[in-house]
């Protein structure tokens, strides 16, 4: 049977989980992303290497390292451990600070108005303060402390180490392009974080920038030649042009000095930079797309001077890679069944994290400028980058067909086995009892009882290409989390937290609107229609659920956010449905605007029916600060 449904009104709208072929659909989850944000401050701190602070949240650990450098005569406390062992290892320590500033820098105001600003600053500083330490002269970077095999065959606090604090450097005799040039951006970057809160700290960070930076492009070499030590643990697989480019692109930011952005265009072939792939390549190891989006950036403010078709050339290797990550390209992202970006086996969530930072950055650098972006001859709007991003970011909280969440400590279903030694043994603060390396496995790492404390804010390496997780201690693979994982997604949380959607039809942006989540002001809309044609035959029956989750004000102006779930009742599926609405003038996320016809919607391509009890949610913004009068033009039943 077949019936036609015309003309009919609802009040309705939603977000789009997956819009990739097989992809698995679930009802929208209210993620709190405001407390994913705050855990993840929280599991910066419970990676703090040296003396712990007296405002540390992650009250089970306790001072460690504290004599770090000595044998080599320098001091070297301080920092962060890498992952789930006791290694301070500078590579990914320095990749991690880069994605931390570069969150704080394009999400500032919103940390301040979600009270996480501090947090932000202090994580990045600790970083900074020890990158100080580790560079004690223009061409000498300490590259790691501690070794990684014995490390690795204790299980131990990092509180008790008896392990060998070896530390490691490169030089001119013995230089690592890799890590001088990844260091070098993390200072540029942290630079401008505090260009303005501590101007003289933010000028000693650039002279430390500018030195690596020398150091790293005149002593040109692979780090873990130099320092073998580090091969089996971070070794430079893509080498060190991207790293060069990259440092280059930060310096420029920090600076404004054209010397670096000559050096960006002049070297563009040479290193590398639009030799894309057309997907996106944004980790410890690999650096490009974040290239192609900071000179994708810079061309869109303007600032790009005489060289606008050498960042215009940057700027179509980061289209590519968006495309890609849409679905929409000749070469998309690999994805799982439930959505998830699939990019290697091993912690595949650091790729995802990244990936979803660029994504959500670039879509609004987009809005900024109220450009859009063209993939395989269709037009994309910035918002649906921002509600990719939000896709990827709600399957590690979550929303996936395990309604299991990545990130531990959030949500009622997380890891309880995180391979971290310092999680997996009783805190000294409790027991001070001395573990020993032997000791350390047979009771701990073997121990079939849940880890003691709670690494909160940890995100894990992940599920499988099936979305399959297995939560035990020894699933290094999918189960040890990382800094380099945390890093990228605090600018995602902060964005979607503070909610920085803009409005189109003023083409202002919002990021400074003051956000007002789940207050008690917030209101909660049900409404159950029956929807019928032109007989009584056919009866379209939709439960709709309608949440307004936020409110802000922009000047005069106010705005509100709107999810809405709609839940098909009908014992037939729904087909070629079409809303229609002229009040929808802000962002909607999750249908698809017919072209040529602003005011009506379709379900997104990829989803051809509702079947008979499904659910699907998408969001709109509210320039008037209400709810829209949404109509049913057109649906057929099948």
């Amino acid at each position: 049977m077949a019936g036609s449904i015309m003309g009919q009104k609802c009040f309705t709208l939603i977000i789009l989980l997956s819009c990739c072929s097989g992809c698995f659909f679930q009802q929208s989850l209210a993620h709190d992303y405001a407390q994913a944000l705050d855990l993840s401050f929280q599991y910066f701190e419970a990676q703090r290497s040296g003396p712990l602070p007296s405002n540390q949240r992650a009250t089970w650990r306790a001072d460690s390292g504290l004599e770090d450098g000595k044998d080599q005569g320098i001091d070297l406390v301080g920092g962060y451990y890498d992952a789930g062992d006791n290694v301070k290892f500078q590579f990914p320590m320095a990749y991690t600070i880069t994605t931390l500033a570069w969150g704080v820098i394009e999400y500032r105001s919103q940390l301040d108005q979600l009270g996480q600003l501090q947090y932000a600053l202090d994580a990045v500083k600790w970083g900074t303060d020890y990158f100080i330490k580790a560079h004690p002269e223009p061409n000498v970077l300490w590259a790691e402390v501690g070794d990684g095999p014995t490390d690795h065959a204790c299980w131990m606090r990092p509180e008790d180490m008896t392990t060998p604090r070896t530390a490691y450097k490169i030089d001119a005799s013995n230089p690592g392009s890799e890590v001088a040039a990844e260091t070098a951006a993390a200072m540029a970057a942290a630079s401008v974080v505090f260009k303005d809160s501590d101007p003289d700290y933010s000028s000693t960070l650039v002279t430390h920038a500018t030195q690596l930076f020398n150091f790293a492009d005149k002593f040109r070499a692979n780090y873990d030649v130099s320092m073998p030590v580090v091969k089996d643990f971070y070794g430079s697989v893509n080498g060190y042009n991207d790293e060069l480019l990259w440092a280059a692109m930060w310096l420029l930011a920090a600076t404004s000095d054209p010397y670096y952005q000559n050096y960006v265009v002049q070297n563009a072939v040479a290193l590398g930079g639009l030799a894309g792939t057309g997907s996106i390549q944004f980790s410890w190891d690999s650096k490009y797309s974040g290239v192609h989006v900071l000179a994708s950036k810079i061309l869109m403010d303007g600032t790009s001077g005489l060289n606008t078709d050498a960042f215009k050339a940057y700027q179509t290797q980061a289209e590519s890679a968006m495309c890609s990550a849409l679905g929409m390209s000749a070469t998309p992202m690999k994805r799982t069944s439930g959505g998830l970006f699939h990019v290697q086996a091993w912690n595949n969530l650091h790729d995802v994290t990244g990936a979803s930072f660029l994504i959500a950055a670039y879509g609004d650098y987009l809005t900024r400028h109220s450009q859009t972006l063209t993939c395989s001859g269709q037009i994309v709007q910035p918002s649906e980058l921002v509600a990719l991003a939000q896709q990827q970011v709600d399957y590690i909280l979550g929303t996936n067909p395990k309604s299991f969440s990545y990130m531990v400590g959030y949500g009622t279903s997380f890891p309880q086995f995180t391979h971290h030694r310092g999680a997996s043994i009783v805190s000294i603060t409790t027991d001070s009892a001395f573990v020993a390396c032997d000791a350390g496995y047979e009771e701990w790492f073997q121990n079939p009882k849940p880890n003691p404390n709670v690494l909160a804010g940890a995100v894990v390496g992940g599920p499988d290409q099936n979305d399959d997780y297995t939560d035990e201690r020894d699933n290094v693979q999918g189960g040890e989390s990382a800094t380099y994982n945390s890093g990228p997604i605090v600018g995602v949380l902060a964005r979607l937290a503070g909610s920085s959607l803009s409005s189109s039809s003023s083409g202002s942006e919002l990021s400074e609107a003051v956000m007002h989540t789940n207050d008690s002001t917030s209101t909660y809309a049900q409404q159950n229609q029956q929807m019928r044609g032109e007989t009584d035959e056919y009866d379209l029956k939709l439960d709709i659920h309608q949440e307004l989750v936020s409110r802000w004000r922009r000047g005069k102006a106010r705005f509100s956010k709107v999810v809405c779930t709609v839940t098909n009742r009908n014992e037939h599926a729904v087909e070629k449905l079409i809303l229609t609405s002229d009040e929808l003038k802000g962002p909607v996320i999750g249908l698809h605007r017919l072209r040529g016809r602003k005011n009506s919607f379709t379900l997104p391509k990829k989803l051809k029916a509702l079947q008979a009890g499904e659910s699907f949610n998408f969001t709109y913004v509210s320039v008037k600060a209400m709810k829209a009068d949404i109509s049913v033009k057109q649906a057929l039943l099948v």
